[in-house]
């Protein structure tokens, strides 16, 4: 009698891995040396919204590089240990990066609060260089991680980035306001403006992260659709126990059970099966179970007449 069968490909989560890694890399290195530069022209000019920007810049590249380092880890095989690799590697690496994004808006935030009633002089042409300095190494970055496997960790780097770039357009806005005249105030509010703007992007990364740690349905897939489009497959009476997960952002796994008009029509019914749930919906790993739809259905019978129900939220006919 067959038993249940797997399909899975692991060659694509590796290469998804080496390219996010290769890519988090350059823009760590991109990002730490102006950070260096954006902080000394902050100090210099005495202004939050550069010393903010280079801030994030910094904590840019704590990010950049504990996701280049879970891009390694993803990247490696399954083990005894881990049976199915360490792609979650990279969902943690995001999560650690959204909080930490978290604890980089608080303190900015506070900073920014506080010199609004407390405001110093700052001197708007110095923070207008170093600020354009910084969009345009930031544009660069962002360009490149784009360009990249968007995998959740490039995702969780890339939120960094985006926060640095408007970090960027606000000094260069608050520099030319004081420049020409205007108060500086204006420098801790636009600083308070991207951290609010930077808190509604890292509050969806999270959202996705969790759905993921959660072992929730991937997002853009409908366990409904799955289900009845592997029913509509000649042969297949019913799909039933049905669970689709994420392993990270590039790779889902499902798992089912599938009644037969027949056992012996398993060998064709799977290749079938498999085909469809990666071409169709994207999911490489599945562990399917086949079933005897006679006997099953004498269970299920028995079960409704134990006061049990008929099919249920996973049940597909």
């Amino acid at each position: 009698m067959p038993g249940h069968a797997h399909s899975h490909t692991d060659d694509h989560h590796h290469s998804h891995s080496h390219g996010s890694g290769r890519t988090l890399l350059f823009a760590l290195i991109f990002t730490t040396g102006f950070a260096v530069v954006e902080a000394i022209g902050g100090l210099m000019a005495n202004s939050l919204a550069l010393l903010s920007d280079a801030g994030h810049m910094f904590t840019d590249s704590l990010s950049l590089a504990v996701g280049a380092f879970c891009a390694w880890l993803a990247s490696k095989p399954a083990s005894r240990a881990h049976s199915f690799g360490l792609q979650r590697a990279e969902v943690l690496g995001a999560l650690f990066n959204v909080l930490f994004m978290f604890a980089v808006i608080a303190v900015i935030g506070i900073e920014a609060i506080e010199r609004m009633q407390n405001t110093p002089t700052v001197d708007g042409g110095t923070v207008v260089l170093i600020g354009g300095l910084g969009l345009l190494v930031n544009v660069i970055v962002a360009w490149v991680l784009m360009r990249g496997e968007q995998t959740m960790n490039v995702r969780g780097a890339l939120l960094h980035v985006m926060g640095d770039l408007l970090g960027s357009v606000a000094a260069i806005a608050a520099g030319a306001i004081i420049w020409f005249g205007g108060p500086s105030i204006m420098d801790p509010i636009l600083s308070l403006v991207v951290c609010l703007l930077i808190l509604v992007s890292a509050i969806r990364l999270l959202g996705a992260v969790t759905r993921v740690l959660m072992e929730g349905v991937p997002q853009g897939i409908s366990s409904r659709e799955v289900g009845l489009a592997l029913a509509e497959i000649d042969g297949v009476i019913a799909v039933h126990d049905l669970h689709i997960w994420s392993l990270s952002s590039t790779s889902h796994a499902l798992a089912a059970h599938v009644d037969l008009e027949a056992m012996a029509q398993w060998q064709g019914v799977l290749p079938q099966m498999q085909a469809l749930l990666r071409e169709r919906f994207g999911i490489e790993h599945s562990t399917l179970q086949p079933e005897d739809a006679e006997i099953r259905l004498g269970c299920v019978i028995g079960a409704m007449c134990d006061g049990g129900e008929l099919g249920g939220p996973s049940h597909f006919r």
